[in-house]
């Protein structure tokens, strides 16, 4: 058996080769990765090449790398298992992710000096069938998202020689841990064979039909409901009617928030989890970078000093990305009703991927700009280190290949800027290239629709309900705040407004802000700003002091 490791693992997902050197750089201790016909993710960018190529990447870093080979298999699917293992086993992965026992046994038998480890696919959910899977020769064992924390505890007990994974942060599938037939059914797209359509989220109409056999669109509410039989019409499948049937814990179509255990995590290392798992081969580098440096200082931090340890520090770096809400799932149980989102599946957060460092000269920044910036746009650099983030206000864009100087670039067409860095008018510049390297993500505050709004208020006041914080009737009135945008549909987007600054300033103090660093209505916020070392986060008070020195 390979031995436990001493401290939990950070396991980020890595769907290209640029979004594993990401989450390597932004300090994940592992990464798990695969090729698109064998890994249950059709649209992973990984050729065999990347295989090799960033596991040789992370060996030289000192991470580990695990593959996945998680599909159920079919007979086609066997035939490549003899070509794929001979070329898997020279690249030296440090782990191998497999669900199929037959998959299993033919690797073991093939490759027995590769470590394997069993896949959320197989849906362990006890004590008994981890020390199943270890008397089979298993080195480690994804729990289901359905075991709970209790559960979880007793499998460490019970079973202290296998190392033990468990999800703590991405994308829910509300189906029992990834086995769906609904993408089947939709499309004949297999979720199990790694195409899943995501057809739980697709935006559906409730239909009711009445006794006399009359079809009417109609208000559901606790009067009438009994009065009637439902049914669910797609929105791109007008006239098929799908009839809903509910039994006490609701229906099965359901749109899940994210996973999001950070405000337990000390929960899950305080029993020695050994690999805390961030679910997301899919997702952008913004989403690599931002998860990958916020639970890398959690879990630096836990270990430091667990008994001040406070899960809530790190929620607003979370939140920076998009989410559909946040939920800690079957943490304590059974889901509650605020763990689903009923009216709106879209992912949304109030800040977006804004660019990228590809390169560092002598004197300047290369970016590469991934959404549109316009001139007064909030640059926020993200340092793969725990230092704080570098803000910089820019008025217009260099384009890095004709030094042409612009007001606005787009994503869209691949445009490069170059940002020199005597515009980081209040940094150490040898400071900032210490702490900024190539690849270094950048993000920028995005403009929100009034329901937009809404919505981020409403997930954030169901999150303090389910965590014990908060009151159901400030729920109640944001979701019918959150209801009343929705049916407004007035798509006019705004930035977020600060009440408790004076108008014209953002508070931030960004490196150019021409507002806040000249006027001197702003004196006081200066000094106190200015007071802050390099690298050292702003406390609390400390930014209450700058907003209050400016009113």
């Amino acid at each position: 058996m390979v031995p436990r490791p001493d401290k939990s693992e950070l396991l980020m997902p890595a769907g290209s080769l640029e979004k594993l050197k990401i989450a390597v750089l932004y300090g994940a201790d592992a990464i798990y990765m695969g090729t698109p016909d064998m890994s249950l993710r059709s649209k992973s960018d990984m050729t065999l090449e990347d295989i090799v190529e960033g596991i040789e990447f992370a060996h030289e870093y000192g991470k580990r790398v695990y593959l996945t080979l998680n599909l159920f298999s079919h007979n086609r699917d066997v035939e490549k298992l003899p070509q794929y293992i001979e070329t898997v086993r020279h690249v030296k992965p440090d782990g191998l992710i497999i669900a199929d026992p037959g998959v299993f046994m033919f690797v073991k038998q093939q490759a027995p000096e590769l470590e394997l480890h069993i896949s959320t696919q197989a849906n362990i959910c006890s004590w008994l069938s981890v020390k199943y899977w270890q008397d089979q020769g298993a080195s480690l064992c994804v729990m289901a998202r359905e075991v709970t924390y209790g559960e979880l505890v007793e499998i460490r007990q019970k079973c202290p020689d296998i190392k033990i994974e468990a999800f703590v942060h991405g994308a829910m599938c509300m189906t029992y841990s990834g086995r769906c037939l609904l993408s089947n059914f939709m499309v004949e797209r297999g979720a199990n064979q790694g195409s899943c359509a995501n057809s739980c989220r697709w935006k559906y109409k409730v239909h009711a039909k009445l006794k006399d056999g009359s079809l009417k669109e109609m208000e559901i509410n606790k009067d009438n409901r009994d009065d009637y039989d439902f049914y669910l019409e797609e929105e791109e499948r007008p006239g098929e009617f799908m009839q809903i049937d509910e039994d006490n814990r609701g229906s099965y179509i359901l749109n899940s928030k994210d996973l999001c255990l950070m405000q337990h995590l000390d929960d899950y290392l305080k029993i020695g989890i050994d690999s805390l798992k961030v679910e997301g081969r899919g997702k952008s580098p913004f989403y690599v970078a931002v998860v990958a440096r916020a639970y890398r200082q959690a879990i630096d931090d836990w270990y430091d000093d667990p008994d001040s340890w406070n899960g809530n520090d790190y929620m607003e770096e979370l939140l920076s990305i998009p989410n559909r809400g946040y939920t800690k799932a079957f943490h304590d149980g059974r889901l509650a009703d605020i763990s689903h989102n009923y009216d709106e599946t879209a992912t949304l957060a109030e800040w977006e991927y804004a660019g990228q460092i590809k390169q560092i000269t002598d004197d300047a920044f290369i970016v590469e700009i991934k959404n549109k910036l316009v001139a007064g746009d909030v640059m926020c650099f993200l340092p793969p280190s725990s230092a704080s983030p570098i803000l910089l206000r820019l008025y217009e864009y260099i384009l890095a290949d004709n030094g042409k100087i612009v007001d606005n670039v787009h994503g869209s067409l691949k445009q490069f800027v170059r940002i020199d860095f005597d515009k980081f008018e209040h940094e150490d510049i040898d400071h900032l290239k210490s702490i900024l390297p190539e690849m270094t993500i950048i993000k920028k505050e995005r403009p929100l629709s009034a329901a937009q709004w809404a919505r981020l208020k409403y997930d954030t006041a169901a999150a303090d309900i389910e965590n014990g914080r908060g009151s159901e009737i400030s729920l109640a009135k944001q979701k019918n705040n959150l209801r009343e945008k929705i049916e407004i549909r007035d798509e006019t987007r705004t930035p977020r407004l600060r009440k408790d600054v004076v108008e014209g300033c953002c508070g931030r103090g960004c490196n150019g802000c021409l507002v806040f660093w000249n006027d001197p209505l702003y004196e006081k916020a200066r000094i106190k700003l200015q007071a802050k070392k390099q690298g050292e986060k702003m406390a609390k008070d400390t930014k209450r002091a700058v907003l209050k020195a400016m009113k």
